[in-house]
């Protein structure tokens, strides 16, 4: 058993009451039995010795051992042993410090030999693990989407010096969940049987796959695609066309093809008897 130090304390205190966490019930019972065992045989050894009759033996042992149990006992297994009390909370606290932050990187990489290989060099010098990535091919340069895995102490100014430190530029980082690892094939094909089913849903299906926000009245200067564009402009079956916004990251070529060929879907869906949108 360690004696406990101030870190213990520090580190499994809630941050909202200060108090720590209960102790599983056998140890507890165990640290007790170990600290309160001594004193109760020291103390009948004492009285016992004593002249005294024996109800006044019974109740000297029962008020000596409650006060010492109280004043002396349960203070010290809390203090010298909180750590082996919370050893289960601690490596519990541990795991959690030390499973991977989930991080969204968007990196436009020059088309030139070894540049995405720079980049993935400067992130595993930091332990940052690549578990997604995405290439949407540009005219001169492409925009190069990750999933990362940090650990813990990385933070989103680590991720940004190390893309850039390895080439990348218009370095853009957010933190992520589980969710941006779902499957993108899986993902577009069940939009695509949403959007057949129902070319209504090509608006809902476009913002969705794209992870952008329909503009509505849409501006009519928008053009189909831009290169580094903010807005994208999607034909529909009938009407007017669709424009989706995404506020600091840029469509892509990729993307715009994506998104027209669920309006194609959509177009055809609706020659074949399906609802308009």
């Amino acid at each position: 058993m360690t004696r406990s130090t101030g870190s213990t304390a520090a580190a499994l205190r809630c941050d909202s009451c200060g108090q720590l966490p209960e102790p599983g019930k056998v140890r507890l019972t165990l640290a007790n039995v170990a600290v309160m065992l001594p004193i109760e045989l020291v103390v009948h050894a004492a009285v016992v010795q004593t002249e005294l009759s024996y109800p006044l033996k019974v109740l000297l042992l029962a008020l000596t051992a409650t006060a010492l149990v109280i004043w002396v006992a349960e203070p010290s297994v809390m203090r010298f042993m909180r750590t082996w009390l919370h050893a289960p909370a601690l490596r519990h606290r541990t795991r959690l410090d030390a499973a991977p932050n989930l991080w969204r990187a968007r990196v436009l990489v020059d088309d030139a030999p070894g540049a995405l290989e720079r980049i993935t060099h400067q992130l595993a010098r930091r332990t940052v693990n690549i578990l997604s990535l995405h290439i949407h091919p540009g005219a001169q340069a492409s925009v190069d989407e990750f999933v990362l895995a940090a650990p813990a102490g990385v933070d989103e100014q680590d991720l940004l010096r190390a893309l850039t430190a390895g080439g990348g530029r218009s370095v853009r980082v957010w933190p992520s969940t589980a969710l941006a690892l779902a499957d993108g094939q899986t993902k577009a094909l069940s939009l695509a049987c949403r959007v057949a089913q129902n070319p209504a849903e090509l608006r809902y299906a476009v913002a969705e796959l794209l992870t952008a926000t329909p503009v509505v009245p849409p501006p009519p200067a928008v053009r189909s695609f831009v290169e580094g564009s903010e807005l994208l402009k999607v034909p529909t079956p009938v009407g007017e066309p669709m424009v989706f916004s995404r506020t600091g990251e840029p469509f892509t070529a990729a993307e715009s093809a994506r998104a027209h060929r669920l309006a194609e879907l959509a177009a055809l869906s609706t020659r074949c008897g399906g609802p308009a949108s």
